[in-house]
């Protein structure tokens, strides 16, 4: 049992409320070890706001979310209606929409600027391998909240992009149609799907959204923050206090910090709020301002923008690209067998392995290996902290041609999320396929070219410029 404290009988009125709750409550020791006590990094850059943005966005997005509850009806012939009353008659119950569904898209900005960060900087190598693992769930579970989101304005981009989606969960064998029946609710989508919809996207998965982002900053503040160096602060302390020598206080420091970066976000934020809040039909498709028609399909369907990189790779993945991965899964294994270091059975393993890979990608559809692929590309990103084999974490010290190559992919996946909004076309899909077997080739092949180079030597102290 912890040490009860007595406030002096003299000390102001908030010292002795502050010293009750402390006594009930460890709130001044949750401040000490997670702000005021916690040493950060010196040499944090611009890069680093974009994990305290991210916290702001979910609170806005559950605030903004908590009214728009109170007016919008969750039913079928209501739903459209409601989302208009709200617009239209709620007092600023426009600006709580737009809050919102800009929010949303700010989410994902931010969100993979971070994710970003995080991979320039090495910030999954040990031993943040499991900070990592929290974001990537993170990521996974903010994309489902999107995705149930996504169809409550009952608009026509909301029905008929659930559609499609869900008619994608058909394509797995055997258990598709009823695994597309039980997510419906229905045979098709209706009334059902947006009952069960708004209830995972109002309740059940923000409950988990916030368990995991407890848990991330948790293990975050367990093991310390990486940097733009990769130097582990914690290795040179000072002999006598025990602070490390490269870390300085989260609070005031970096609160202030972050101010700065919050200020710059909230006037961009507000700045598309009042003047471009569909923002060109990227953040809110004109077409989810038609009531939801299953009568009349749209002439062109595509998910909002952050999804449209991975829904690319879906509708890259024809017959002629499973032929493709066919040829790489063969070559991987002549390669393996030619000039691995494998012995008899890992030999024979890796034949075998080859050999029923190739059969499973003959056998099912183009369609089912769409979805295996779309999944895939947002799976592999758990694995990062195994894959990279590089002898460094930070780009910096990485060689010059290793930044090229996160260049490219991020160039890639921008081009995959423009080819994802725009109709489907035959150079459209050449280049989709090719920048899904780059972004694959980018994580699969990372424990060979993550090796290779002129590595710099990385100083043990984080090099830091006063300004």
């Amino acid at each position: 049992m912890a040490e009860y404290k007595e406030a002096p009988a003299d000390a102001p009125m908030a010292l002795k409320l502050m010293t009750w709750v402390d006594n009930r409550f460890p709130a001044t020791k949750l401040f000490k070890e997670h702000m005021s006590e916690y040493y950060a990094p010196k040499n944090f850059n611009w890069l680093y706001f974009f994990g305290s943005l991210a916290m702001l966005v979910l609170v806005i997005q559950i605030v903004t979310g908590i009214f728009l509850v109170m007016h919008y009806k969750p039913d079928a012939n209501l739903a459209f209606a409601s989302v208009e009353y709200i617009m239209r008659d709620v007092p600023w119950g426009w600006l709580v929409r737009y809050m919102h569904s800009t929010g949303a898209s700010a989410f994902f900005i931010v969100v993979y600027l971070h994710m970003f960060r995080g991979m320039l900087y090495g910030s999954y190598r040990k031993p943040r391998e499991l900070v990592w693992i929290f974001g990537c769930a993170i990521f996974l579970c903010l994309m489902g909240e999107a995705f149930f989101g996504y169809l409550l304005p009952w608009g026509q981009m909301s029905y008929w992009g659930a559609q499609v989606i869900v008619n994608l969960f058909a394509a797995v064998p055997f258990i598709g149609p009823d695994l597309a029946l039980l997510i419906r609710g229905d045979y098709v989508v209706s009334d059902a799907t947006l009952n069960r919809f708004f209830s995972f996207h109002v309740i059940a998965i923000p409950f988990v959204l916030v368990g995991l982002v407890a848990a991330h900053i948790i293990a975050l503040h367990e093991v310390g923050s990486n940097n733009p160096d990769g130097v582990e602060i914690k290795a040179k302390k000072d002999a006598k206090t025990g602070i490390p020598l490269d870390g300085i206080p989260f609070h005031p420091y970096y609160t202030v910090h972050d101010i700065m970066g919050v200020v710059g976000f909230l006037i961009i934020f507000s700045a598309i709020i009042f003047f471009a809040p569909e923002m060109g039909g990227y953040f809110l498709e004109y077409n989810n301002f038609i009531p939801a028609d299953s009568l009349k399909t749209p002439a062109h369907i595509a998910p909002v923008w952050y999804f449209t990189p991975y829904y690319s790779m879906l509708r890259a993945t024809t017959d002629p690209m499973v032929n493709v991965f066919v040829g790489i899964v063969a070559l991987g294994a002549v390669a393996g067998l030619l000039f691995g270091r494998l012995k008899g059975a890992a030999k024979v393993g890796l034949l075998i392995g080859a050999l029923v890979t190739i059969a499973l990608l003959k056998t099912f559809d183009a369609k089912f290996w769409g979805v295996v692929v779309m999944g895939g590309a947002v799976v592999i990103m758990f694995f990062l902290p195994w894959l990279d084999h590089s002898p460094v974490k930070s780009i910096r010290y990485r060689p010059t041609w290793h930044k090229f190559i996160y260049a490219i992919f991020a160039v890639v996946m921008v081009i995959l999320g423009y080819l994802g909004i725009q109709p489907p076309s035959e150079a459209g899909t050449l280049i989709a396929q090719t920048g899904t077997v780059f972004y694959f080739g980018f994580f699969v092949l990372m424990p060979w070219w993550s090796r290779i180079g002129e590595f710099k030597p990385v100083p043990d102290r984080v090099t830091f410029a006063p300004h």
